[in-house]
């Protein structure tokens, strides 16, 4: 746990590094175009890679050493952040320039999640998987909780390249945090005559074999489609009725929901009812997609954020723990490459209509872009809540909690 306390402590100094690139790019684009799909287009390109390479980046992490690859992966993509930061300072910065900076970040930030997911495997016990789960949420939500509310501070008196600079200070700390993790782990023998296409559809044949596991991989995926909708558009609904501040104070209140619920898993964790607890939380979260776009004062957009982000701990603390003790240690690289491949798509659809759905529906109604992204996550919002429900009555993902009673 210790080891494994270093190594989170660098993942979490790295989201929030993440964290204000991501906002202060986001912010500057809207502001340059004020277009959600332009917007949508940096996220989409920021994400794609890290999904189309997440197979094989698994597989990479059984074969060769996860923490090795995990340094690789953290330092190089700071190569992305600093060209756009080059071509920011001498004046040349558009909107495509942002979207090949960020595209190469993510290429090499590909191999970090499944060899991080693998390397907790290897350094905790199954009775402390829940409670890492919950660390590691809380980790991923510095880049909201933290990172909004400095972004817009320094914005109110800076430019976007202040933040650029920080963030690619903090790859250092985050590669001295796995070097010091990988010093105290032997490294493993790999059978590398294996190919690389063997390794993955070992992989994936073991996901397959086990139909829980695949059922809810897939239901898993037509949920991201509907939370990405959120993902892609709370930025332009506020922005379309307050500045980057107040975007920033904003963002940080809603994600300390994910504090609260994030400080509770670490603590106590979950103990049973995995699939009824995953279950609720996605039909909750549903309902507070809902009121985020409802809503036009930032209270009340504030408290459905809040009550979004407090749900998402709990479902991400269920997906991970199911999969985790219904797959084999030794291949859980490549089977979370894959399950990271599946279960992700549906952000790709969202990142790639949602932006485009709401700038269409606001020039159709004659409305501002922040109500067209409203209309869209109302309907994402039922759309979730119609998903979590059925997901509770589909019988082999409620025999994978069974099976380890």
């Amino acid at each position: 746990m210790k080891r494994f306390l270093v190594l989170w402590t660098g993942q979490f100094i790295s989201a929030i590094g993440g964290g204000l690139t991501s906002f202060g790019l986001l912010v500057y684009v809207f502001q340059k175009t004020g277009s959600a799909a332009g917007m949508a287009l940096v996220t989409l390109l920021g994400f794609l890679p890290t999904l189309l390479l997440s197979v094989p980046a698994g597989a990479l992490a059984d074969r060769y050493d996860r923490r090795l690859m995990m340094m690789i992966g953290d330092g190089c993509s700071g190569l992305g952040i600093l060209f756009i930061l080059i071509n920011m300072m001498n004046g040349d910065v558009t909107l495509t320039t942002i979207c090949i900076g960020v595209f190469i970040s993510a290429v090499f930030s590909s191999l970090l999640e499944p060899a991080y997911k693998a390397t907790v495997s290897d350094l905790l016990t199954e009775e402390e998987y829940s409670k890492a789960s919950g660390l590691i949420s809380l980790a991923g939500s510095a880049r909201y909780l933290i990172s909004p509310v400095i972004a817009g501070i320094v914005l109110s008196f800076a430019n976007v390249s202040v933040l650029l600079v920080i963030d690619i200070c903090t790859f250092i700390l985050t590669v001295i945090s796995t070097f010091v993790v990988r010093k105290g782990i032997a490294k493993k023998n790999t059978e590398k005559e294996e190919s690389i296409i063997v390794s993955i559809k070992e992989g994936f044949n073991s996901l397959k074999n086990n139909r829980g596991v695949f059922l809810l991989v897939v239901v898993a995926s037509v949920l991201t489609l509907f939370i990405g909708a959120f993902q892609i558009l709370a930025e332009p609904l506020v922005l379309s009725i307050a500045d980057a501040k107040t975007l920033g104070i904003t963002e940080t209140i809603c994600a300390s929901g994910m504090l609260v619920s994030s400080l509770y898993l670490g603590i106590r964790g979950i103990k049973k009812g995995y699939v009824k607890v995953l279950c609720l939380a996605l039909s909750f979260a549903g309902v507070f997609i809902f009121g985020f776009g409802q809503f036009e004062r930032i209270p009340l957009i504030i408290a459905s954020g809040f009550a979004f982000f407090l749900m998402l701990p709990f479902a991400n603390n269920c997906l991970d723990y199911l999969v985790r003790v219904n797959t084999p240690v030794e291949i859980q690289g490549r089977v979370w490459g894959i399950v990271g491949f599946l279960s992700q798509i549906g952000y790709v659809i969202s990142y790639g209509i949602s932006g485009l759905l709401a700038d269409n529906i606001a020039k159709m109604k004659g409305i501002s872009v922040g109500r067209g992204a409203g209309s869209v996550m109302k309907i994402a919002g039922a759309m979730l809540i119609i998903v979590s429900i059925v997901t509770y009555f589909i019988k082999d993902i409620k025999q994978l909690e069974e099976t380890n009673d």
